[in-house]
Protein backbone atom coordinates (compact mmCIF):
# COMPACT_ATOMS: atom_id res chain seq x y z
CA UNK A 1 0.00 0.00 0.00
CA UNK A 2 2.51 2.26 0.97
CA UNK A 3 4.61 1.93 -2.02
CA UNK A 4 1.49 2.28 -4.29
CA UNK A 5 0.77 5.91 -2.72
CA UNK A 6 4.20 6.29 -2.68
CA UNK A 7 4.48 5.95 -6.35
CA UNK A 8 1.28 8.52 -7.42
CA UNK A 9 2.65 10.83 -4.91
CA UNK A 10 6.13 11.29 -6.68
CA UNK A 11 4.99 11.11 -9.85
CA UNK A 12 2.83 14.55 -8.99
CA UNK A 13 5.51 16.74 -7.46
CA UNK A 14 8.43 18.69 -8.22
CA UNK A 15 10.46 17.31 -5.67
CA UNK A 16 10.17 13.58 -5.14
CA UNK A 17 13.23 13.26 -2.80
CA UNK A 18 11.16 15.33 -0.63
CA UNK A 19 8.17 12.80 0.02
CA UNK A 20 7.91 10.63 3.18
CA UNK A 21 5.28 8.70 3.83
CA UNK A 22 4.47 7.28 6.93
CA UNK A 23 2.71 4.22 7.67
CA UNK A 24 0.63 3.46 10.98
CA UNK A 25 -1.39 0.02 11.28
CA UNK A 26 -4.25 -0.50 13.82
CA UNK A 27 -5.80 -3.56 13.85
CA UNK A 28 -7.43 -3.74 9.96
CA UNK A 29 -7.28 -0.26 9.34
CA UNK A 30 -3.82 1.20 7.64
CA UNK A 31 -3.24 5.31 8.17
CA UNK A 32 -0.87 6.54 5.60
CA UNK A 33 0.57 10.06 5.85
CA UNK A 34 1.97 11.47 3.51
CA UNK A 35 4.48 14.92 3.69
CA UNK A 36 5.84 16.44 1.21
CA UNK A 37 7.66 19.86 0.51
CA UNK A 38 5.60 23.12 0.80
CA UNK A 39 5.62 23.79 -2.77
CA UNK A 40 4.25 20.49 -4.01
CA UNK A 41 1.30 20.40 -0.99
CA UNK A 42 -1.05 22.41 -3.85
CA UNK A 43 0.10 19.70 -6.70
CA UNK A 44 -1.46 16.67 -4.04
CA UNK A 45 -4.30 18.60 -3.24
CA UNK A 46 -5.22 19.83 -6.33
CA UNK A 47 -8.44 23.01 -7.01
CA UNK A 48 -10.81 22.35 -4.45
CA UNK A 49 -9.46 18.58 -3.32
CA UNK A 50 -9.59 16.69 -6.57
CA UNK A 51 -6.16 15.34 -6.76
CA UNK A 52 -6.76 14.16 -3.32
CA UNK A 53 -9.81 12.86 -3.54
CA UNK A 54 -8.51 10.91 -6.31
CA UNK A 55 -5.57 9.71 -4.53
CA UNK A 56 -7.98 8.34 -1.79
CA UNK A 57 -10.19 6.70 -4.24
CA UNK A 58 -7.35 4.68 -5.65
CA UNK A 59 -6.30 3.76 -2.60
CA UNK A 60 -9.45 2.29 -1.10
CA UNK A 61 -10.26 0.40 -4.20
CA UNK A 62 -6.37 -1.31 -3.88
CA UNK A 63 -7.08 -1.56 -0.23
CA UNK A 64 -10.50 -3.33 -0.99
CA UNK A 65 -8.46 -6.28 -3.09
CA UNK A 66 -6.74 -6.69 0.38
CA UNK A 67 -9.63 -6.43 3.00
CA UNK A 68 -8.33 -3.80 4.61
CA UNK A 69 -9.52 -0.17 5.49
CA UNK A 70 -7.00 2.70 4.47
CA UNK A 71 -6.74 6.37 5.67
CA UNK A 72 -4.92 9.16 3.24
CA UNK A 73 -3.37 12.16 5.40
CA UNK A 74 -2.04 14.83 3.67
CA UNK A 75 -0.07 16.85 5.93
Amino acid sequence: MKELLEFIVKSLVTCPDDVVIDEKTEGDIITLEVHVNECDMGKVIGKQGKIAKAIRSLMKAAAAKKNVKVNVDII
